[in-house]
């Protein structure tokens, strides 16, 4: 079994905290979920250390309260926000033919040398774009591979030296060491994409409730990444300016009637046209507004986040490599219609709305598009079927290999086998565990023989 992990996600609304391990199998069990009010964060960053800290620490003892296992390590999502994403390349030769872990890990080790990095930023991801041996076409795992020279293409992402220092000091105060960040969007594109759309490229749009993360995502690697600072919180804003309506009561709005679908049923008498609001200042007076008019507004703020991000990845030079089409996921994808405006905005581009992958278990539902991000951690840290990467410490992440647990039936025939003194394995066992560091040693009727044997040899060929 792994080693116990705690995921954190760090979100404007809410804190979310699950510990995880592997079991026997290599599958994810569940061992505590917890959810608290995100206080004294922004736009995933920390505005109050000391706010913040209490959010997340509250939601880590709520997780913990259905587990005694020591936590072994922290990962924690990072915004998009304070990010940045370069482009590099590395190459070393390979001594002995074969390319092993250390080559990997050395050719990274170059890519990352000789990118440029601004100061003040730390980096959170290397990740391989392809590989090359020699003069072969784009290689996606080289290991155990042939070849005399070895060069990779990565993408690196850094994040603002600052903001993860104030991270790291929110964590403290709650008595925690963060082991590894991880990007946001790339946690979020681990967990709803499927095969295909990994493996053809696919966009992934996570709209939360301050900001609009997506990434460019293809073969098991970023190609690009970027955000914008808007969020379904900024629906909820609009209406409560445009409204003259209280902020909780917009919200109460965007969720119960919140729609970009226009109703053509205008002459269905059941239908609601009109909603009674309160007034802000006075929310004993009441006033009656329009259906239509409440989904204009949310409509018009949604087309226009869309708009933002099909002209940042126009000018990014990608959008070629996204032949699976756009997937988007977050709090704001449960608005009806949103798949339909995103087809016209993105014109005529497959798009699709998509939940994380489920994880079952007797703890929390998975399967809703606010968990993409947490499942992501999950994903990243305890799946076997990882890729290789440097992470936030510039370490190799290597694949997890499978021990096979012996069957008890053959654990007690090896130990019977063990036990029988004229068993021919007890001597094959014996001879392993010799001190290979130790001459054997010669018995009394056989020393003098050698040299004896030597002369016979020699007399007979003279």
């Amino acid at each position: 079994m792994g080693s116990t992990l705690l995921a954190i996600d760090i979100g404007s609304t809410d804190v979310t905290a699950i510990i995880a391990k592997n079991d026997l199998d290599y599958k994810i069990n569940i061992l505590g979920t917890g959810i608290e009010a995100s206080d004294g964060i922004n736009k995933g960053l920390i505005t109050n250390i000391e706010l913040a800290s209490k959010s997340i620490q509250n939601a880590v003892l709520k997780a913990r309260r259905s587990t005694s296992e020591p936590i072994e390590s922290t990962v924690v999502a990072i915004s998009g926000s304070y990010t940045k994403g370069i482009r590099s390349m590395g190459s070393v030769n390979v001594p002995n033919g074969i390319i092993t872990e250390h080559e990997i890990n050395q050719v990274m080790q170059m890519a990352l040398y000789n990118a440029t990095i601004v100061p003040e930023y730390e980096v959170v991801h290397v990740i391989p774009i392809f590989f090359k041996v020699d003069d072969s076409a784009d290689v996606d795992n080289p290991l155990n591979m042939n070849g005399a020279r070895l060069e990779v293409s990565v993408y690196i992402v850094t994040a603002k030296r600052t903001a993860l220092t104030n991270l790291k000091s929110a964590f403290k105060e709650s008595n925690i060491e963060i082991t590894n960040f991880v990007l946001n969007g790339y946690a979020t594109a681990i967990s709803v994409l499927d095969e295909q759309q990994n493996k053809f490229g696919s966009l992934v749009i996570n709209m939360g409730s301050t900001t609009t993360e997506f990434v460019c995502y293809k073969g098991g690697s970023i190609l690009y990444t970027d955000f914008i600072p808007v969020g379904s919180n900024h629906i909820t804003n609009d209406l409560s300016v445009m409204l003259h309506t209280p902020h909780n009561a917009a919200e109460l709005i965007k969720i119960k009637y919140g729609s970009l679908l226009s109703n053509n049923n205008e002459d269905d008498h059941l239908a609601i046209k009109k909603i009674k609001i309160p007034r802000i200042g006075d929310e004993q007076v009441t006033e009656e507004i329009s259906l239509v008019d409440i989904r204009n507004i949310i409509h018009a703020r949604v087309e226009e986040t869309l708009i933002l991000v099909k002209q940042k990845l126009s000018r990014s030079g990608i959008a070629d490599n996204l032949d699976a089409g756009i997937v988007i996921t977050g709090g704001m994808s449960k608005l009806k219609g949103i798949r339909e405006l995103a087809t016209l905005v993105f014109e005529n581009q497959p798009v699709k709305v998509a939940n994380p992958k489920n994880i079952k278990n007797g703890y929390m539902n998975f399967d809703d598009s606010a968990m993409a991000t947490i499942v992501g951690l999950l994903f990243y840290s305890l799946d076997k079927n990882r890729n290789f990467e440097l992470d936030s410490n510039k370490k190799l992440r290597r694949k997890i290999i499978e021990k096979k647990a012996i069957p008890k039936e053959e654990a007690r025939e090896i130990q019977r086998d063990i036990r029988q003194p004229g068993n021919k394995s007890n001597v094959d066992i014996k001879l392993k565990t010799e001190d290979p560091t130790q001459l054997p040693k010669i018995s009394k009727t056989n020393k003098g023989k050698g040299m004896a044997r030597f002369w016979n040899k020699v007399s007979e060929w003279f």
